[in-house]
């Protein structure tokens, strides 16, 4: 199988996380043959780090479940960005949805992945596709359309 350098760090410990080579196995699924040579960084923060940083960087003044911020290789390191999960907001969101918490990890952690790789859902063709790409990844471990319940 291909490689994927993954690092994390919790800066809350209240909330469940994902271990570390359940997040690589999902990261791998999202990035399919593009991941030979990647690294990315997935940091997990508490509700109050997360609306900073979309005030910050998208303007919304609230907490939000992923954000994604893509880097710039250098070398032969692919070094694909960072994603910022809030397992608050998660937590709370899955709940209101009836999915459970892994199952929603798993989504927007592949949402953030696949933003990495320059994904978006900006217009509608764009979203359509990002969409079956999730599904699809969601699908291989078992997981139902995210996008059904919504």
């Amino acid at each position: 199988m291909t490689d994927l350098n993954l690092s994390l760090r919790c800066a809350t410990r209240r909330e469940w996380v994902p271990s570390l080579s359940v997040l690589r196995a999902w990261g791998l699924a999202a990035l399919g043959h593009r991941a030979r040579g990647c690294e990315l960084s997935l940091v997990v923060v508490g509700t109050r780090r997360s609306r900073t940083l979309n005030r910050r960087y998208l303007g919304h003044d609230y907490a939000t479940n992923v954000l994604s911020f893509p880097a710039v290789s250098v070398g032969a390191v692919r070094q694909l960005g960072d994603i910022v999960i809030c397992p608050a907001v998660l937590r709370r969101e899955a709940r209101a949805q009836g999915k459970s918490r892994r199952a929603h990890w798993m989504h927007l952690y592949v949402h953030g992945v696949l933003h990495l790789l320059g994904h978006d859902h900006e217009r509608p063709a764009q979203a359509r596709r990002m969409e079956r790409r999730e599904v699809s990844v969601l699908r291989s471990f078992g997981v139902a359309n995210p996008y059904r319940s919504i």
